[in-house]
């Protein structure tokens, strides 16, 4: 005895108990009323019963016992089909962001907000990574989307099967003591700051920045950063701990006792952000609206 049959002859089944007719139920389900009984018989056979009296048309025990089956398949279904709908037009779901922490910190929290707003049924993730690790956790099926960054003299090479999108352009400033001599100037020469004075700042994939920093130092630095949060040298520049190079999108509400000023033309550096999202035939409409957010948050920053 073999207790795996075909879910459409359940639904075989349920029409002809509603209808209390094969014929009736072959007209409804559009096969012949021959091949309705057929299914009905190929049902019997495979539970070893009867589902169904003929004359009149009523189910069985056994009978019941499918149609309880079979409610629950179409039910399964109908909510299949309600949550597939719902996905499409993106009022459920799930979004699952990587960001770098400047970012997270700064102009993402927008950007979720008014995913929220517009799709409270859509469940968002958002997770601070270091830009080393991004692509591979797109890769991987881990993120959905994430924020990444590069440098406009050192552009990053993108891994097969990314999709990039620019978001928007972060100049790297010079962050002073409210106090010092260079703050009263509109920019800053790197090398007019001392040698000691700079706190060198390390960032993931973008090195360079204190490469820039380190040119003008030597080992008489008073202080060598060794962290990945910008906001941690903010605020050692604010205790008067030296001079940093940190990216604007930082610096909207800088703290007390500090001032900002840009670098030199001749020595400008900016930090490029993207979006990306592995390329795919289509784009779920939450990632797609998460990406537009994205946009409108990063330009009003």
């Amino acid at each position: 005895m073999s207790w795996q049959f075909d879910p459409q002859h359940l639904q075989t089944l349920e029409a002809v108990v509603r209808l209390g007719s094969f014929a009736g139920a072959a007209e409804e389900i559009g096969y012949t009323q021959s091949a309705v009984s057929q299914q009905l018989a190929e049902l019997e056979r495979r539970v070893g019963a009867r589902v169904v009296t003929r004359r009149p048309v009523r189910p069985t025990e056994v009978g019941h016992v499918l149609l309880s089956a079979a409610g629950a398949i179409g039910a399964s279904m109908s909510r299949a089909r309600t949550e597939l709908a719902a996905l499409a037009e993106g009022s459920i779901g799930r979004v699952r962001l990587g960001a770098f922490i400047s970012a997270a910190s700064s102009f993402v929290p927008f950007a979720l907000a008014r995913l929220r707003a517009e799709h409270p049924g859509v469940h968002i993730v958002l997770r601070e990574v270091e830009q080393s690790e991004t692509y591979a956790l797109l890769a991987r099926g881990i993120l959905d989307l994430a924020i990444t960054f590069d440098y406009e003299h050192a552009p990053d090479t993108i891994p097969a099967g990314i999709v990039r999108e620019r978001l928007m352009d972060d100049p790297i400033m010079v962050v002073l003591p409210a106090d010092h001599a260079l703050a009263s100037r509109g920019s800053v020469p790197l090398d007019a700051v001392a040698p000691d004075a700079w706190i060198v700042t390390q960032v993931s994939a973008g090195e360079q920045l204190s490469d820039a920093a380190a040119s003008t130092a030597d080992e008489r630095n008073h202080l060598d950063f060794q962290g990945q949060d910008f906001r941690t040298a903010l605020n050692l520049v604010a205790a008067g701990l030296g001079v940093a190079l940190l990216p604007r999108l930082l610096l909207k509400d800088p703290p007390k006792g500090v001032a900002v000023r840009e670098l030199a033309p001749h020595q400008r550096i900016v930090r490029r952000l993207f979006t990306c999202r592995m390329e795919t035939s289509g784009v779920p409409v939450p990632i797609q609206r998460l990406q537009h957010h994205l946009r409108d948050s990063a330009a009003s920053y």
